[in-house]
């Protein structure tokens, strides 16, 4: 498999390669930084504003740095590498203010369209078909049973892992479905390939309304002084499920239940 590249302009992570279908993947990064409060609020009133600042990114395209200031004062610094056939995130989000963050976590917002031969038309959600999350330790397609159709916004589905609030994720229809893992994929149009998103510490999974995928991390709030180190991952790999989850656990060994 030929090696990742990444590109960065105006906060979206382009990730390319030949065997993606049209060469390349988005990804909107980030999205937002979140707070606290949010899956009966107005979103207005839950996104956070924030700087981005590109510090480098390598001539090959292997190594991208940047540093985001969130409204608050949050600063987080991140430092994104790509591999043969994985992209890894290593973050460090840190409080320099005398006052305790109002962020509490963020999106990265996978755009899987193209990838999963589908569209990228905001509102279809052609996409969800080939999207799976992992419930009771097995490979479950989406639209999963128990699908919740009501939320403050439509459509679009969030499943919240055990150790969040409820009342802290996003405010589309919360899935009443507990995910056994951090994992979040979905397969290609033909199915040969996969692509899969995990993040620790991780808030929610999220199937959205701009064929997208979402594993959003946490990382606050955080006191003043205090820092947290992050860690995600995007995988695309070969249609070999039991291949990947043995990798991702691996990769996230406190994900297991």
């Amino acid at each position: 498999m030929s090696s990742l590249t990444l590109t960065f302009n105006d906060n979206m992570l382009g990730i390319h390669t030949p065997l993606l279908p049209g060469g390349s993947l988005g990804v909107c990064y980030l999205e937002t930084y979140c707070r606290a409060g949010s899956t009966h609020r107005d979103w207005g009133q839950t996104a956070m504003m924030y700087e981005a600042e590109t510090l480098c990114l390598s001539d090959d395209g292997s190594r991208l740095r940047l540093r985001h200031r969130v409204c608050d004062g949050t600063v987080v610094e991140h430092e994104i590498t790509a591999g043969t056939d994985e992209v890894n995130f290593r973050l460090t989000a840190r409080n320099p203010t005398d006052k305790p963050t109002e962020a509490v976590w963020a999106q990265p917002c996978i755009r899987i369209g193209r990838f999963a031969g589908s569209c990228d038309c905001c509102g279809k959600m052609d996409h969800l078909g080939k999207c799976f999350i992992f419930l009771g330790g097995e490979l479950t397609r989406l639209p999963t049973h128990d699908w919740a159709t009501q939320g403050l916004y439509t459509p679009g589905q969030t499943w919240c892992p055990e150790h969040v609030c409820r009342e802290d994720v996003n405010p589309r229809p919360l899935s009443p479905l507990v995910p056994s893992n951090g994992l979040i994929g979905c397969f290609s149009g033909d199915e040969s390939l996969v692509l899969a998103t995990a993040w620790e510490p991780y808030q929610e999974l999220f199937a959205g309304v701009i064929t997208c995928i979402h594993s959003d991390f946490r990382f606050g709030p955080l006191a003043p002084g205090e820092s947290r180190d992050i860690h995600g991952k995007i995988y695309i790999v070969p249609s070999d499920i039991p291949a990947l989850l043995k990798r991702y656990e691996a990769d996230f060994p406190t994900h297991r239940r």
